[in-house]
């Protein structure tokens, strides 16, 4: 279990240190900045909806390790998908994250997502690991979203 916890700890780190999709999305439909005022995390989510597809997105902003690691792991796990299956990735994702079962029924089918099944230990950083989630949320619940001057607060 050691080994495990190590490889999650390492792509942690990578997506932290190198965030895949860091960039800015200049022919975005939607945009949303999210807002974690516990630590002051803070990242502007873009996305590129296209028929119900999320045909490309990107992020920037600053915080710590899990919060951009988690907003870089989003990106990639929910890029050509169907907003109905974001939906149920992102319930997926939030149930890892906020129930306290080893379970693994819960992080079966979420590939790298997986790395924050021992989030649930530090209820501190799940605001961490779900802001970019949750901004991708509040993105997406309205359909003429490009506000980069709202902020969404995970408190």
């Amino acid at each position: 279990m050691i080994e495990l916890t190590d490889l999650y700890q390492e792509v942690i780190i990578d997506h932290s240190k190198t965030p895949r999709n860091f960039m800015v999305l200049p022919h975005a439909s939607h945009c949303q900045v999210g807002h974690n005022p516990l630590c002051g995390d803070q990242i502007i989510l873009y996305l590129q909806v296209t028929a119900d597809v999320i045909q490309e997105l990107a992020f920037q902003g600053h915080g710590c390790a899990i919060s951009i690691a988690s907003a870089s792991l989003m990106t990639e796990a929910i890029k050509g998908k169907s907003l109905v299956a974001v939906q149920e990735l992102f319930q997926r994702f939030h149930r890892l994250v906020t129930h306290s079962t080893s379970n693994h029924e819960l992080r079966h089918g979420l590939g790298k997502l997986a790395v924050f099944a021992n989030i649930v230990a530090f209820p501190m950083r799940i605001k961490c690991a779900t802001l970019a989630w949750h901004t991708m949320q509040a993105a997406l619940a309205d359909p003429d979203s490009f506000n980069t001057q709202a902020i969404v607060s995970t408190e």
